[in-house]
């Protein structure tokens, strides 16, 4: 016997006895579910009666809520039968608060956001410069203030102590004695010896680097001292970097590094760097353990300007006919600075012909290149200017359409596409400077990485 079937599939045998059943059921069901649904009619509520306004100021006294939708918290209370006025208000006999340097601050000012009088900050101010920069004093540094009683409630409270650490090796405190403030000076002993920190490159050298305590500026610089050298994108996962670092050590324990003394990079497979930076020519730069300085991929773009015409055949647009253009067209404003792409002589400046106003700079291997159509020219021939160095400002001198910036490279003479050049440049120490380098070199590198030194300086030295 086959039992009754309520629930079926609305979707097969449509007009069939089960099917009409099944949608009776439904019909049921959505019937029953209507029939018990309440009305549609709102349902008015009371409304809460108004809070009287003595009531409400001091409500907004008791709740916590933003002072931008006007909360009293920690301001006041509103006053109550109970409060009787004071006809003298004593005055404390003196403050003490914390003070601290921000970022673009100045001393003075802040002893005056401290309460300290225009007058006297300056004094102050004066006292702290004969031993120490107040500019010098780095954002963030706590400044003890203890301000004394003052003469009528209308003036402002006198210093009488200030205690502050001006620089990491230097605390300062000042004292009213005797109605007069006195200086005194607190030397703090610090170390000096080197950072060493060496540790895995990993899947980022930068990251690599920056986990293990390296000051991001620091690990900016090694990377371009390891990409003049070699491609960053050949590093192997376990290369190792070996860093030395500027770095002070306070006996009272605060410790700032400084800048990158020592690039250095142990390959799994491939030849290992030893870099560090040295002065030649009033220039500071990176050499190789051997007293070999190399740079590569040093081209700069003379103006920040886009290129509104590759090297190549065109159609000239002031002459009508195809002919060569030997180098790039920068669009870019009149006047705008033009800088010398890398270190070079100034081999000619003047008039070009066609080319209008230009500069010639003639670079190591042969190397030349040319700034054409300025407005005006600030390099010297026979001058020596250094990359990024400002040698003219755009114009539309000579046979130009407008202002742009016409840019050759020459090797041995050859016109070359500029964008598809790799410039490198080589560097040698003479004998004298080679001897300092390596007696540097040396020192440098006898830092033991992984422990402090005999005697206990104090200085950690890191190794990954």
């Amino acid at each position: 016997m086959r039992s009754l079937q309520l629930v079926t599939d609305l979707g097969v045998g449509v007009g069939s006895r089960e099917w009409l059943r099944g949608a009776a059921t439904c019909l049921a069901l959505c019937y029953a579910a209507w029939s018990f649904s309440p009305g549609m009619e709102p349902l008015i509520g009371a409304s809460p009666a108004p809070i009287a306004e003595e009531h409400w100021e001091e409500l907004q006294a008791l709740t916590i809520s933003p002072l931008a939708y006007g909360a009293d918290t920690g301001r006041r209370m509103a006053p109550t039968d109970a409060v009787q006025p004071l006809l003298d208000a004593p005055d404390r006999p003196s403050v003490e608060l914390t003070a601290m340097m921000g970022f673009g601050d100045s001393f003075t000012r802040v002893l005056e956001r401290a309460g300290v009088a225009s007058a006297e900050a300056g004094r102050v101010a004066a006292m702290v410069a004969a031993v120490s920069d107040p500019e010098g004093i780095k954002p963030g540094t706590v400044m003890d203030v203890r301000l004394g009683s003052r003469s009528s409630l209308t003036a402002p409270r006198p210093l009488e102590a200030l205690s502050f650490r001006a620089r990491l090796d230097l605390k300062l405190s000042i004292r009213r004695v005797d109605g007069r403030l006195m200086l005194t000076q607190a030397p703090v002993p610090v170390d000096g010896t080197p950072l060493r920190i060496q540790g895995r490159v990993g899947t980022s050298l930068y990251r690599a680097a920056r986990a293990a305590g390296i000051p991001a500026k620091a690990v900016e610089t090694y990377i371009r001292a390891i990409a003049s050298q070699i491609d960053i994108g050949d590093l192997g996962e376990d290369d190792r970097f070996d860093i030395v670092l500027e770095h002070r050590r306070a006996a009272t324990g605060e410790s700032e590094s400084g800048s990158l003394l020592y690039a250095g990079l142990e390959r799994s497979g491939g030849k290992s760097l030893q870099l560090m930076p040295w002065q030649q020519d009033g220039r500071v730069q990176w050499f190789e353990a051997s007293g070999v300085g190399k740079a590569r991929g040093v081209l700069q773009r003379p103006v920040p300007g886009v290129v509104s015409s590759d090297f190549g055949l065109r159609r000239h647009p002031i002459l009508g006919y195809t002919r060569m253009h030997k180098g790039l067209d920068f669009t870019a404003g009149y006047g705008t600075p033009i800088l010398a792409a890398t270190d070079g002589v100034v081999a000619a400046a003047g008039w070009a012909g066609g080319y209008g106003q230009q500069v010639r700079l003639s670079h190591a291997g042969g190397v030349t290149t040319s700034y054409s159509h300025m407005s005006r020219i600030i390099a010297e021939p026979g001058s020596h200017v250094r990359q990024g160095q400002l040698i003219g400002y755009v114009g539309s001198s000579g046979l130009s359409t407008g202002p742009h910036l016409h840019y050759e490279l020459h090797v041995n003479g050859v016109p070359v596409d500029p964008a598809s050049v790799q410039f490198a440049t080589r560097a040698q120490l003479s004998a004298p400077e080679l001897a300092g380098f390596r007696a540097r070199l040396r020192a440098l590198l006898s830092i033991q990485p992984g422990a402090t030194p005999a005697g206990g300086d104090g200085t950690a030295h890191l190794a990954f």
